[in-house]
């Protein structure tokens, strides 16, 4: 392309050029004003005719899309490696749950029952094949696998099948068991077995992150994640009306049929609850799930190892349900905390203590007292022949009591 003959177009014609300077890729390129520039129209020498010298100018290279490309692929390779080093460091922090469930599972194990079922009318009964899942605790220095009571009850025991996570299967010497916590051991031959570490459930917050390993559908020692939900709940509708005892962890760790029995980890691989039940209404998982504390279900464990059963201490009260903010406030309370006393039963530890009706009893054994299940759950766990000490809201002022709790007579 030759340059124009006015300075306009010149000038336009030097910035054209010059662009193309900017680039390393091509060479450089000196231009010399032509001797033709100012000679005018009908002005041409002859004499000054010579062979005509090519001249041609490259025309200029339009980098900006080869530049946006190269920057492109540049930025490109910059974010990889970027994501490499954000990867790095996730990956890092997650390797500890992946140690987590490497510690945890050779204590934790697959149990499959078989149960026959009840005959409906105009039929036969039928054996039903439930699975869940365990995890081996030490008591008394044996190991035993702590379960849940209605994945192996009421399945013989000839047909009750443990799976460790190596392949290894065995079956129970026996089993105990407590409906009203819906706790069960397995006893065992074996010695030798590994035992899970036990963290302290007292210790645990909400939003605490936990994982839940069990069966579900079947599928042995599967893991699941999430946070600790909520801590006491009781009083639920569960299918067994004989779980009476509640003292239940929510969790939105994903927790379906078979994961009964398995345990729930904190971040440490320790054991701080034994998964129990869910709040469905499709009879799957709908991020509502239900642990027993493991300091609840060693305690009933430890007594059925030690005395055959769980010894329910009895307080002898019957509670008002229906204790609500007016009614606390009728009495002189500011919330509708505690357990509002309905009757007494003569002869029982609470009327040899002094409680009357109409007393909320806001204390037990040093701590508050949030509802009358939570009271139910304090006192069934409670060992008899101890002297305990209670507050009463009275007349509008607390008082102070002891109490000897005794065996539950029923």
């Amino acid at each position: 392309m030759l340059c124009a003959l006015n300075r306009l177009q010149q000038l336009a014609c030097w910035l054209s050029v010059l662009l193309t300077m900017g680039s390393a890729a091509h060479a450089q390129i000196q231009l010399r004003p032509s001797t033709d520039m100012n000679i005018l129209p009908g002005q041409y020498d002859s004499s000054r005719r010579t062979k005509p010298v090519s001249r041609e100018i490259p025309a200029p290279v339009d980098l900006t899309v080869r530049e946006a490309v190269e920057d492109a692929y540049s930025s490109r390779d910059q974010e990889f490696l970027d994501l490499q080093r954000e990867a790095d460091f996730v990956e890092r922090q997650l390797n500890l749950l992946r140690r987590i469930v490497r510690f945890a599972s050779p204590t934790i194990v697959h149990i499959e029952a078989t149960k026959r079922a009840e005959a409906g009318k105009g039929f036969a009964s039928s054996r039903v094949e439930e699975a869940g899942a365990g995890v081996v605790v030490s008591i008394l220095g044996r190991p035993y696998i702590l379960t849940n009571r209605h994945v192996v009850h009421p399945a013989d025991i000839s047909s009750i099948r443990i799976e460790f996570a190596n392949g290894q299967q065995i079956r129970p010497s026996g089993v105990l068991t407590d409906p009203s916590t819906d706790v069960a051991l397995l006893q065992l031959s074996e010695t030798n077995l590994l035992t899970a570490k036990l963290g302290n459930s007292e210790q645990m917050h909400v939003g605490d992150f936990v994982l839940a390993v069990g069966s579900p559908f079947g599928l042995s020692h599967s893991v699941t994640y999430g946070i600790l939900s909520a801590k006491g709940r009781r009083n639920l509708e569960l299918g067994s009306k004989e779980i009476e005892i509640q003292d239940f962890f929510q969790t939105d760790a994903a927790i379906n049929p078979g994961n009964s029995g398995g345990p729930l980890l904190n971040l440490r691989g320790e054991i701080i609850g034994i998964n129990t039940a869910i709040a469905s209404n499709s009879g799957g998982n709908e991020g509502i799930g239900f642990s027993i504390p493991i300091n609840m279900a060693m305690s009933v464990a430890e007594q059925l190892v030690s005395r055959g059963q769980l010894e329910r201490a009895y307080l002898g009260v019957q509670l008002e349900n229906a204790f609500d903010i007016l009614t606390a406030r009728r009495l002189g309370l500011r919330t509708a905390s505690g357990a509002l006393v309905k009757s007494i039963i003569p002869g029982s530890p609470a009327e040899k203590a002094g409680i009357r009706v109409g007393d909320v009893i806001v204390e037990f054994d040093g701590n508050k007292i949030e509802n009358d299940g939570h009271l139910v759950q304090s006192v069934g766990l409670t060992p008899t022949g101890k002297l305990i000490p209670l507050t009463l809201f009275r007349n509008a002022a607390p008082l102070r009591v002891s109490v000897m709790l005794e065996s539950n007579p029923e």
